[in-house]
């Protein structure tokens, strides 16, 4: 059996490891020790009591040397972003990466770098792709599979049915737990489907169908990301902005905007992976891998111990992450999916351990680090304050302009750092820009604008756990190698965030902002907050 070589990932300039090597260094010498610290970016670190915070910390000793140490995070983040995409070093190790620099470089105290590295969501993530260990040692994946995917035949139908829906589920459940879960269903419909189309038993394997079907899961649950608050603490924490200038949106409401789109943009990402891959996909028939689950399903029989206790773990963890409040947080939850199996003896500990992939945690631990980074130093709000600039020089300072600007910037950011960090960062920024543009939507259509953009995470490995997971999880059955490159997200990715863009300025903006408009009052009421300086 054998794999098809892509000359684009095996061969050529991007397999130039050295290459990236020097350039990526080469970009974060340049930025962060060579070019001249912009006198912008001192004021900006100096008035927004970032330098007295690193002076506090005992990492810098002046404002100057405050703004420093934020040209070396600007540094950082190029090089990342070169490292992630061409692995020129393995993308563990880049995430390693990022913790290092910040301790050799006196970037932030160094009990909190390892905070930064080690939190909730790290501990969630890891608890997650245990989750889809367990449950393909178990085989409740191919049960799934036949729930979810059963009744549907041939290539489209099935690729149509598990865009939308999984669009529309991940509006409202967590969509990490369901790329979990549905990762190695895919794979076991890609193998069921290639050893189908394999002459004499030797697997052939279609390279261009393993990534179809798991970026199609992937940018699915993505985009499902802006139908209600349930979809992700970024939405939530717009939402508690909103109050604090006492305009409130209840959950209902948030869904008239925002829930019209999913359909839609569940719609595009199918519509946009069959185009993309239309050519490349040597197997072009589905229903052989759906059939070969159903009759392992059947075979099965009976949901045996090992499922119960399965199924009953996922429940469990879904309940905590939606009842159980703050206190308990995603991280603690998740772990019970690494406890859970081994005392009920349905998966080994170290199959658990052989399971996980390493090299995916690892590079989303340093993402987290990253995110702080750019937080912390005021790298962040000082791009945030460069391009709300252009936009007023770009007269995009109002109206439709204003929120294609906001929600722009916002989806940029967001594959850099968590959707929440990103919401958390711009909205105390975005929310009086708006009332003080004067529309009367705001501060309402500001707020979803960099909200709403917040869920296309596309193009960078690193920008939500969805990306981690279908690049850890989906691996070859037969094999294990992986079927996706840190390089293919950019590659499929960018494109589809452009059109995810497109959707949310033409259905959401033009569409059902007009259509529905404003309550009454809100910007006046905001406004008064504003002006009385009482809002949180």
């Amino acid at each position: 059996m054998h794999h098809e070589n892509e000359i684009s990932q095996n061969g050529g300039l991007l397999s130039n490891k050295t290459f990236w090597l020097c350039i990526g260094a080469g970009v974060f010498f340049l930025i962060a020790f060579i070019l001249p610290t912009p006198e912008s970016l001192v004021v900006v670190v100096q008035e927004n009591g970032f330098a007295q915070q690193m002076i506090d910390w005992g990492v810098a000793s002046n404002a100057l040397e405050a703004a420093d140490k934020t040209m070396i995070v600007l540094g950082i983040i190029p090089m990342a972003v070169i490292f992630f995409a061409t692995e020129a070093i393995p993308i563990g190790l880049t995430g390693l990466l990022m913790p290092m620099l910040a301790y050799f470089l006196e970037l932030m105290p160094k009990q909190m770098i390892g905070k930064t590295f080690a939190g909730d969501a790290p501990m969630f993530l890891l608890g997650v792709l245990a989750m889809g260990v367990v449950v393909v040692e178990v085989g409740l994946h191919k049960r799934l599979a036949t729930w979810i995917l059963g009744w549907t035949k041939g290539f489209l139908l099935p690729i149509f049915v598990l865009s939308i829906s999984m669009a529309v589920i991940g509006s409202f459940i967590s969509a990490h737990a369901m790329c979990a879960f549905m990762t190695p269903v895919m794979m076991a419909v890609y193998y069921g489907a290639v050893a189908a189309n394999s002459p004499n038993g030797e697997i052939r394997h279609d390279p261009a169908l393993a990534k179809f079907l798991l970026f199609t899961l992937c940018y699915a649950l993505n985009v499902g990301g802006v139908g209600s608050p349930a979809a992700g603490g970024r939405n939530v924490i717009m939402m508690g902005f909103w109050s604090g200038y006492d305009v409130p949106m209840d959950f209902f409401t948030w869904m008239k905007y925002g829930f019209p789109m999913v359909p839609v943009l569940g719609l595009m990402v199918a519509v946009y992976m069959v185009f993309f891959f239309s050519k490349k996909i040597k197997t072009r028939d589905l229903t052989p891998g759906l059939a070969a689950i159903k009759e392992e399903t059947r075979r099965m029989g009976r949901m045996k111990y090992g499922e119960f206790v399965a199924l009953g773990m996922l429940i469990l963890i879904l309940g905590l992450w939606i009842f159980g409040g703050h206190g308990l947080g995603l991280g603690g939850p998740a772990l019970l999916a690494l406890l859970i199996p081994v005392i009920f003896r349905i998966t080994a500990w170290q199959k658990i351990l052989q399971g996980v992939s390493w090299d995916a945690w690892f590079m989303y631990c340093g993402a987290l680090t990253m995110g702080a980074l750019l937080k912390d130093s005021g790298a962040a709000l000082w791009l945030a304050q460069s391009v709300m600039k252009f936009l007023t020089l770009a007269h995009m300072d109002e109206g439709f302009g204003l929120w294609v600007g906001l929600s722009a910037f916002s989806g940029l950011m967001t594959n850099f750092m968590s959707d929440a960090g990103t919401t958390a960062l711009l909205g105390p920024i975005v929310i009086p820009i708006g009332i003080m543009s004067g529309h009367v939507g705001e501060p309402w259509a500001s707020g979803m604008a960099v909200a709403f953009a917040t869920s296309f995470a596309h193009f960078l490995i690193v920008g939500t756990p969805n990306n981690a997971i279908v690049y850890g999880l989906g691996t070859y059955p037969d094999t294990g190698e992986r079927a996706i490159k840190p390089i293919d997200f950019l590659k499929y990715g960018f494109l589809l965030w452009v059109l995810s863009m497109l959707v949310v300025w033409v259905v959401g903006f033009l569409g059902t902002f007009c259509l529905l408009g404003f309550p009454e009052g809100i910007l006046e009421t905001a406004k008064t907050v504003l002006e009385s300086g009482a809002a949180d």
